[in-house]
């Protein structure tokens, strides 16, 4: 079977009761609008609105859903949306008024609230813990049957031929209690695919009053990793750059300072975990790989723990030089090439810094193991998709291929998605 290393099962079972308003599904903002309209018309007074997959990088429009566009949906309801990125939600005046969100409320640290010129709330939030604020208003999340939920995406899974997933962000939605989620599964004797997963940095706290230690479980169910999110996503401009986004003076967002970083993944190498940082942007990446150097000055080597870096996007040579002497794995979401090449190309980057994205094949050459996955809910499970894009490096939307020298061949991205993924995922 294959195997995927990198996905969110909370999330996607939360989201399930979410409308898909993507790009693949309405080409355009308008039109996306226009169908929560009539979501809108069907749902009792008060009940949520809620969205998820909406990609301005994708959709013709504005770059956000802002208040104002929400306010269109409805008045009467609460609209909360998500970025298919995960990265990024925005919400309506109803929403932000039932979370208390007004011209005076502060943003918590490593978020942002953004506010218009007006300085009110403009219904954009960056990162988790600005959204958080809203979301966690909304009752009908915690009314659904999360661990069926949870069994149709390991069915799901299944269908295209997945026997072992990994969450990497346990905690994030509803902390430690999501592991009475995966108790609940394991107990149910109902799995349909082995899972493993990755505690969650920001609920650090809270995971050091349990007992939970680095590899407890067992062939079906099992904790194997750390996981630290450094920065946002490149796509929503919160990817954290050496050089300003295209037409921009923007470089991203840092979720956690230096120092906190090279702190944690110290504390958390020396009690026994892997390491996984998500780090997007050219700058997220430099910053993780001084963390590791530093954790492998200390003597605690983190490339034999298979510590790794999720999404690892942006990558340059001296990148590369540095993870192989680590002994540091990548995880690349390799949807980024197809989905969203060309709007880095145009939009984002440019072509020459959308030519460093997902360089498999200079990692195959310099020696390092890497893995593809789909991040899903950010892109769908499809291991052969996956192999698809690293073998023809194709863009959707596009006749061209993006930095094709990187393609690889079939056989290396079969590895990529079994026997290396199997071994990144501690199985």
């Amino acid at each position: 079977g294959f195997i995927e290393p990198h996905m969110h099962l909370p999330p996607l079972a939360l989201l399930d009761a979410f409308e898909n308003i993507g790009p693949f599904r309405f080409p355009s903002i308008t039109e996306a609008i226009a169908h929560l309209k009539g979501v809108a018309r069907q749902t009792p007074k008060d009940e949520w609105v809620l969205g998820r997959q909406f990609d301005p990088s994708l959709q013709e429009g504005p770059e956000a859903l802002t208040r104002e566009m929400l306010d269109q949906v409805s008045t009467e309801h609460p609209v909360f949306v998500y970025n298919a990125s995960l990265h990024l939600a925005y919400c309506n005046s109803r929403a932000l008024e039932i979370a208390g969100i007004t011209a005076e409320t502060e943003s918590p640290p490593a978020s942002e609230i953004v506010k218009g010129e007006d300085g009110r709330p403009n219904g954009v939030l960056k990162a988790g813990p600005a959204m958080a604020l809203v979301a966690r208003h909304n009752p009908g999340v915690r009314e659904q049957n999360l661990a069926e939920s949870c069994l149709a995406v390991f069915a799901r899974a299944n269908r295209v031929g997945i026997t072992t997933l990994c969450d990497q962000g346990t905690g994030l939605f509803q902390g430690p209690k999501e592991l009475e989620l995966y108790r609940a599964l394991r107990e149910s004797n109902r799995m349909t695919a082995r899972f493993r997963y990755s505690l969650g940095q920001t609920a650090a706290a809270a995971w050091d009053e349990t007992d939970i230690a680095w590899g407890q479980g067992d062939e079906w169910l099992r904790v194997t990793g750390w996981k630290i999110v450094s920065d946002g996503s490149n796509q929503g401009r919160t990817g954290l750059q050496r050089e300003p986004f295209l037409d921009s003076d923007e470089k991203g967002m840092a979720y956690i300072e230096p120092a906190e970083l090279e702190q944690a993944v110290e504390e958390r190498l020396r009690q026994g975990w892997a390491v996984c940082v998500h780090a997007n942007g050219d700058a997220a990446i430099d910053r993780a790989l001084a963390a590791y150097e530093r954790a492998a000055s200390l003597g605690l080597a983190p490339g034999e723990r298979r510590s790794r870096i999720e999404h690892c996007s942006i990558l340059h040579d001296e990148h590369i030089e540095r993870m192989a002497a680590l002994g540091i794995s990548p995880s690349f979401l390799i949807g980024h090439v197809y989905y969203w090449g060309k709007a880095f190309v145009d939009d984002v980057f440019g072509l020459e810094k959308a030519s460093k994205l997902d360089r498999t094949a200079s990692c195959e050459a310099a020696g390092i193991r890497w893995t593809l996955h789909s991040d899903d809910p950010v892109t769908e499970m499809g291991p052969l998709r996956c192999i698809e894009n690293a073998v023809t490096r194709a863009m959707w939307r596009s006749d061209e291929k993006l930095s094709p020298d990187e393609c690889v061949s079939v056989e290396a991205a079969l590895r990529a998605g079994t026997l290396d993924a199997a071994w990144q995922c501690h199985s």
